[in-house]
């Protein structure tokens, strides 16, 4: 219990050296670029597999409970687009990335740390906890919505050729249950929780990074903890924001 509460603080005093006023603006533009190219483009491929099947596989779920002359074959789409937006797109990706892009961040970060770069640039005069992760954080939240409306598009799309492929229901009926009892104030909720959790995962993955000790093997671990610490906040917040947001 007594590490928690250093850990906490530690964080939220790693985090109070980022979010300092920093000079050279240019040189920090150019590295969210490079952090965009890096951690965002990279991950396009795996969220698109992984969004087209997650969209087919949540339609032809959603079709065999719905197998029933009770309810009209259209709910099928309406449901998939519901769970699509409000938790799959959002949440599943956001895990899927913490495991992709906090990793990548903790294991880059914790190699600075070994290797003492972090400590050259801080003799040299350098915030080196704002120069090295507040690029980092303004990445994720610029990119993370962009990959979780792709995610959301990708998704549905999926559903609707899974639907088609499969029998389950056409075309046309699979839209026009898209098209019923529209709400957008769910893809904000979802952006919103995205938001949060692009911060989650930039910052807890820096951490891990930036704290860590013991050569490769201690860059290894703290990876693994940044994943695993990352998921389980992000899991916690999504209950949170939840209740507040929609309950």
């Amino acid at each position: 219990m007594y590490n928690f509460f250093v850990n906490v603080g530690l964080y939220f005093s790693l985090l109070k050296g980022v979010f300092v006023k920093f000079q050279k603006r240019k040189i920090y533009f150019n590295r969210i670029l490079n952090e965009i190219e890096v951690l965002g483009l990279s991950s396009l491929f795996i969220v698109v597999i992984v969004s087209i099947f997650m969209g087919a596989v949540v339609t032809i779920q959603t079709g065999i409970q719905f197998d029933t002359p009770l309810l009209p074959i259209e709910y099928i789409g309406y449901v998939a687009r519901e769970s699509i937006v409000l938790e799959f797109a959002p949440t599943f990706i956001s895990l899927i990335l913490a495991g992709k892009i906090g990793s990548s961040i903790a294991s880059e970060i914790g190699t600075m740390r070994v290797t003492e770069q972090i400590d050259a640039l801080e003799v040299m005069g350098i915030n080196a906890k704002s120069y090295i992760i507040l690029p980092k954080i303004i990445a994720c939240l610029l990119f993370f919505p962009v990959l979780v409306i792709l995610s959301m598009l990708v998704g549905i799309l999926g559903g609707l050729f899974a639907g088609s492929l499969t029998d389950l229901l056409s075309v046309q009926d699979f839209i026009q249950g898209l098209q019923m009892w529209p709400y957008p104030f769910h893809v904000f909720y979802a952006l919103i929780k995205t938001i949060f959790f692009a911060f989650i995962i930039s910052t807890v993955s820096s951490f891990f990074g930036f704290y860590a000790k013991g050569g490769a093997l201690g860059v290894g671990k703290s990876s693994t903890k940044a994943v695993v610490v990352s998921c389980v906040v992000i899991l916690i917040f999504n209950f949170l924001l939840t209740q507040i947001m929609l309950g």
